[in-house]
């Protein structure tokens, strides 16, 4: 093993600690402000992680700036849904009365 993929296993594992510590404030934490913080930033950190564990194994430089560019997008989403959802909760008490 190189230490490039030493290095790529150790972002890639430690992404993934990440991704399950997020899923965990998910469940744990108390009210919907919390639990939508701990899970956006855990995921953007955890994604961020993986995909720098991903660039150095990429084939070549094209498909390491499309994992980039994946990361970006998926931030910009994540921040975008979790301000919508901070905002109709704040608005109303965030439940449908369906």
């Amino acid at each position: 093993m190189t230490i490039i993929e030493i290095l790529s296993l150790v972002l890639l594992g430690t992404g993934a600690f990440f991704f399950l510590a997020g899923s965990i404030g998910l469940m744990r934490m108390p009210d919907r402000f919390t639990r939508l913080h701990a899970l956006t930033k855990a995921d953007n950190v955890g994604l961020g992680l993986i995909v720098l564990g991903l660039m150095p194994l990429a084939p070549d430089v094209r498909d390491a700036l499309k994992l980039g560019l994946i990361w970006i997008l998926v931030a910009v989403a994540g921040a975008t849904g979790a301000h919508l959802i901070a905002k109709r909760a704040v608005r109303d008490d965030g439940e449908d009365s369906h």
